[in-house]
Parts: C-alpha cells; sequence; structure tokens
C-alpha cells in the first residue's frame, strides 16, 4: 500500500464543524481586516482550502505581521521556535 500523507491527513475530528456550522462561510470573514501587530486566533475554515494553514497551527494564536495579497503573515510560536506562517483570513478570528 501507498503511504497517505497529505497535507490534511488526522483531520477528520480537527476540521469537523458542527451540524448548525456546515456549509459555506459567511462574506464578513472574507473581508475582515486586522492590524499589524494584532493577536489573532488560527481556526482553519474546512469548506475553504485556499490558503488553509498547516493542521499543526489549527488553534494556536499569533501575531499579524503583516498582509501578502489575500492573506496574512502571522508570527506563531511553536515549540521554541517562531514560525512564519501564511493564512487567508476565513482561517483567522480576532482575539478578544
Amino acid at each position: 500500500m501507498a503511504h497517505h500523507n497529505g497535507p490534511r491527513k488526522k483531520t477528520r475530528y480537527k476540521f469537523k464543524k458542527d451540524l448548525r456550522k456546515r456549509g459555506i462561510c459567511p462574506v464578513t470573514s472574507v473581508i475582515q481586516q486586522f492590524e499589524i501587530g494584532e493577536k489573532v486566533h488560527v481556526v482553519c475554515e474546512s469548506s475553504i482550502q485556499k490558503g488553509m494553514p498547516h493542521r499543526r497551527f489549527h488553534g494556536k494564536t499569533g501575531t499579524v505581521l503583516g498582509k501578502r495579497g489575500r492573506a496574512w503573515v502571522l508570527e506563531i510560536r511553536d515549540g521554541n521556535a517562531d514560525k512564519v506562517v501564511i493564512a487567508r483570513s476565513q482561517h483567522l478570528k480576532a482575539q478578544r
């Protein structure tokens, strides 16, 4: 058998949505803006694959460094290292 090591492996329960949240996400998540230095939560929106960060960063909190095209550049602490993650705004939520 071949190895099945895609970017979304082991995400059956991690990316699963609640019953009432299924389907496409609202437009407000696409047009949301963030300030540089703002803290944001990475919550992968499973109905949109474009601009989705790696599953390892799902549930983490990062700092906005800037914008790159339609996506946002984040700095996230991963263990002892600071990683740079590029994600679209559908997969980000502002920290309150």
